[in-house]
């Protein structure tokens, strides 16, 4: 899923503090505005694909945030499907079921099954990475 969210930017003698308010809790701080834009990424991407894998409520985006001066808002993006391959590598063990010959001449032939499946998987879902 892909969201937009806004976020309050608050620049500080060091750095820069970023507070996403719609997102309880997800929070980040930075060095340089150019870092600060991709912590926020990354905080918002991490809240929204936690709370999609516990299946819980996304609350919608805001439309207008109070902010006090020097504090500026900007939007922040967040694609939770690819935040989802990049973090979420673990291996899952799977059973299948092939012919025996099949078998045996992909073991003859030092196939590696998990390769061949994974790529036949992302081929067939059109997942281009």
């Amino acid at each position: 899923m892909k969201y937009v969210y806004p976020a309050i930017f608050t620049p500080l003698g060091d750095g820069y503090d970023v507070n996403v308010p719609d997102l309880p809790g997800c929070r980040t701080c930075a060095d340089t505005l150019a870092e600060a834009i991709a912590m926020a990424e990354d905080a918002v991407s991490l809240w929204l694909w936690d709370t999609e894998e516990e299946k819980g409520e996304i609350p919608p985006p805001s439309v207008t945030l109070h902010h006090e001066p020097p504090q500026f808002i900007n939007l922040v993006k967040a694609d939770t499907d690819i935040y989802r391959r990049q973090m979420d590598n673990r291996s899952v063990k799977k059973t299948l079921s092939i012919p025996a010959w099949l078998n045996s001449q992909a073991e003859a032939a030092h196939v590696n099954f998990s390769a061949i499946l994974q790529e036949a998987l992302k081929a067939h879902l059109h997942i281009i990475k």
